[in-house]
């Protein structure tokens, strides 16, 4: 399973918009062949600070997700909001294996 973790860095003013653009992302990715889990997590200490927590069946899965509408359509949706780029972190899911 291929893992990724995205750290993403959200502009205060912009919080409401951000989770509204990215419960569409996660929505549609939810239905991606190959995808297992699309968590979006916020930070309970700083509101600001988001995961997602992407996880896919396989590496090309995972690619796949990227050539999306919906991605591209959340990327571009969410670009000012952030005060950073994104950082996606991967990571080898072992369990639940496959």
């Amino acid at each position: 399973m291929q893992v990724t973790l995205v750290h993403v860095h959200v502009r205060p003013e912009c919080l409401q918009d951000f989770i509204a653009a990215t419960q569409l992302n996660h929505e549609a990715s939810m239905q991606e062949p190959g995808n297992r889990r699309f968590d979006v997590l916020q930070d309970p200490a700083d509101a600001s600070h988001f995961i997602l927590y992407e996880a896919y069946t396989t590496d090309e899965d995972a690619a796949a997700h990227k050539q999306t509408a919906h991605y591209a359509l959340w990327r571009d949706a969410v670009a000012d909001m952030m005060t950073a780029p994104r950082q996606g972190v991967p990571m080898n899911g072992l369990y639940p294996a496959g």
